[in-house]
Order: structure tokens, then C-alpha cells, then sequence
């Protein structure tokens, strides 16, 4: 938190994860001891993230495992209430991933049947909350269409239950300035990272403008859905020099950013 802050961030998105600050089973005294520091330190806690939903899949074949999803994203929910965050980025299962080989592939009838019924009742613990659902689109094989995606999340018909929307994610098979306008108002929070399509692969995602997203249009797309939440940059644990990958992805966003508002 103190490294963003000092990058230039407002905000961060924190993570739940098996171990470490943030779990499933954190308690009381240590989630409010993060509160206090973001105060102190003066930086906004944005959305909480896991990774968890790779593990463990509303679209497993598995009965036993789609019960421990529901556990973690139930805990991921109560979490980011205790936390005063409004927005929890939840994956809503997967098909397949070729970067996760052992991975069980899901049929997509079943997966698309199990997400429906998994996400349509997580729905209701998140009203409860008052905590929004912002459904992930991944390199999960599923979901695939933003036609698809705006009509799995009308089916659960549940204002806090929404779109996650992560811009670079979407190169691989399509054009974020297309995605935009069809979510719409469904957009609950932003992703921002890049991506060359031209790797075809998992390894394909670098820095902040340096990648295909045209992210004028992208920002044009965002302003003509009303959109001024946050955006945040999702800047991968991989990176070689992780810490001057914060300061990269906070200047590239504030050129981001930047640009579109001097065009106003």
C-alpha cells in the first residue's frame, strides 16, 4: 500500500488468497489493522481480488468442490464488507485453461448451468453485504462474446451483480472498445493491462502501453458509458522488477487517463 501511494496510486485493490495478510480465515484484529494502515497511509481501498477461483470452480464436475467456491467467495464477500470495500472480482468459472494443464475441462452446457446457479445464489449473500459482484473475464474458455457475458448477468438479474471488466484480457480474441458499449452501466470496475497478440500466449501480456490496446478508444468507449469509477492496474507478480512496474503502470495510466481528459 505505502509503494503505491508513493507511485502516484489513490487506490488499490487488495487480494484474499490461501495464505498470507488476507485469507479466508482472517479475523477481526488483522483486517482491521489493513484498514488502519490504508487510512494512514492515505490510499483508497478500491476491490478485493483472489486467485482462489482457479482452485476452486463454480463449474467443477465436482459437487464437493463447487461447494468450497461458494465457501470462498462467501468469505470473499464478508471480507470486503468488513474491509468498507464495495466490489469483490469473482471468476464465474472455467472450461478449460491451457496455461493450467491439470485443470479439469468443464463441459461448457454444465459449466454455463452450475455458474448460473452458483452466481444466482452468491447474489443474494451479496445484497445482504451491500457488497457488488464484479464477474471476471478471464482466459477461462468461457463467456467468450460480451453478448454472452451481458446475458449471463441479466439471467441473475441482480443489481450487485455486474462486470469486473478487465481491458487486456479481451485481446486475445477480441477488441475492448467493442465489449465496452455492449456491458454498459453493468461495468462495475476496470482492469486495465496490455497485451500482444501477436505471442498468442499467456506470455503475451506487458507493460501499459506497450501492448495492442488502443486504449484512446477504450477510454473514448468508457466516457460514452458514463463510466468514472476507478481503473486499476493489474500488475502481474511475474514482472522482473516488480516494484518498478508499479511506478511504469502508474505513469502509463495517468497518460491514459490523461489524454482523454485534455481531449475534453
Amino acid at each position: 500500500m505505502r509503494l503505491a501511494k508513493e507511485a502516484g496510486f489513490d487506490g488499490i485493490e487488495l487480494a484474499m488468497e490461501e495464505t498470507g495478510e488476507l485469507k479466508p480465515g482472517s479475523g477481526m484484529k488483522e483486517i482491521n489493522a489493513l484498514k488502519q494502515a490504508a487510512e494512514d497511509i492515505g490510499i483508497d481501498l478500491v476491490s478485493l481480488n483472489s486467485s482462489l477461483y482457479w482452485t476452486y470452480s463454480f463449474t467443477s464436475s465436482r459437487l464437493e468442490n463447487r461447494k468450497q467456491a461458494f465457501q470462498v467467495a462467501q468469505k470473499h464477500i464478508e471480507l470486503a464488507a468488513c474491509l468498507g470495500i464495495d466490489t469483490v472480482a469473482i471468476m464465474p468459472g472455467m472450461v478449460g485453461a491451457d496455461f493450467l494443464p491439470d485443470q479439469e475441462n468443464a463441459p461448457y452446457d454444465a459449466a454455463y448451468h452450475y455458474a448460473l446457479e452458483g452466481i444466482g445464489r452468491l447474489a443474494e449473500i451479496a445484497e445482504q453485504h451491500r457488497v457488488h459482484i464484479g464477474l471476471k473475464n478471464v482466459w477461462n474458455k468461457f463467456l467468450l462474446s460480451p453478448l454472452e457475458f451481458r446475458t449471463f448477468i441479466d439471467t441473475i438479474s441482480s443489481e450487485y451483480v455486474g462486470s469486473y471488466f478487465d481491458v487486456g484480457n479481451v485481446l486475445a480474441t477480441g477488441y475492448p472498445e467493442q465489449w465496452i458499449p455492449i456491458l454498459n452501466n453493468r461495468i462495475r470496475k476496470v482492469h486495465f493491462k496490455d497485451y500482444r497478440r501477436q505471442t498468442n500466449s499467456i506470455h503475451g501480456f506487458v507493460d501499459l502501453l506497450a501492448g495492442d490496446v488502443n486504449y484512446p478508444v477504450v477510454m473514448e468507449q468508457l466516457h460514452n458509458v458514463s463510466y468514472d469509477g476507478y481503473v486499476t492496474a493489474e500488475v502481474p507478480s511475474y514482472a522482473r522488477y516488480p516494484e518498478q512496474a508499479i511506478y511504469n503502470a502508474s505513469r502509463a495510466i495517468d497518460a491514459i487517463v490523461g489524454n482523454k481528459a485534455s481531449q475534453q
